[in-house]
């Protein structure tokens, strides 16, 4: 096994929580008394990159009713994800607003209404039959920050692990992060959305491609960035359904 892939590994099995491995010597033959016995060969043993068989369904059994972080205190209801399961393509934004909150669903709201809009007219354009039950949504907290302010880094990485567990059994061929805390959270990458967006990345070795979060594009001052979401979809949709 190679450094990268060990590195890539045991950095994935970080994200899930999970903190020891263990390793396991070879058994090497018994070698005469006169020569050096030959070097123990040391092999890491790894589980699969993804959890075997897990469904959705039992993440959010596991997630079940979450007090892992303040950010439970002020729920009303955990907002885990919506849409098809197996759908090619994820869009993951930041966290649930009031709507989301109230009803359990994610993007319900007016950014969700506009998401529905450029995911529905922008499939009907290209010619593509494609509506918003047809893909996967989801956010990377699922409990809706007080004021809908940004999520607390230790808020996101406590909640992140369940995000890594649904891309990790859906498996799509690419994402779409909306707006900039998803793509942080997503790629890893600090720079900003307006540098980020338009732009290739990975999660593991997933495509990401990075857009506006729709609720910025509500504000009536940002015509140009509508535009360039309108064409960061484009480019998405075909890239996977091509």
């Amino acid at each position: 096994m190679t450094p990268d892939r060990l590195r890539q590994y045991l950095e994935f099995y970080r994200d899930l929580g999970v903190g020891d491995l263990y390793r396991r010597e070879a058994r090497v033959a018994a070698a005469a008394p006169e020569p050096p016995p030959p070097p123990v060969r040391i092999e890491v043993e790894l589980p699969p990159m993804a959890p075997t068989a897990e469904t959705l369904l039992q993440i959010l059994e596991d997630i079940g009713d979450c007090q892992r972080c303040r950010l439970h205190e002020g729920r009303n209801k955990l907002v885990f994800g919506v849409g098809n399961e197996r759908s090619p393509l994820v869009f993951v934004g930041e966290g649930p607003g009031a709507d989301e909150d109230e009803q359990g669903i994610p993007f319900v709201g007016r950014a969700g209404q506009l998401l529905t809009q450029m995911i529905e007219n922008t499939a009907r354009k290209e010619g593509m039959p494609l509506r918003r039950e047809d893909v996967y949504i989801c956010n990377v907290v699922k409990c809706r920050p007080p004021q809908n302010r940004t999520p607390e880094p230790d808020e996101m990485e406590i909640c992140g692990q369940f995000l890594y567990r649904q891309l990790s059994t859906i498996r799509p061929k690419a994402i779409c992060a909306l707006g900039g805390t998803a793509a942080r959270a997503v790629t890893g990458h600090k720079e900003g959305v307006t540098k980020m967006r338009g732009r290739w990345f990975q999660w593991r070795d997933i495509p990401v491609l990075v857009t506006y979060h729709p609720s910025y594009l509500l504000r009536p001052y940002n015509q140009t960035a509508k535009r360039e979401a309108w064409e960061d979809l484009k480019k998405v949709l075909h890239f996977v359904y091509d």
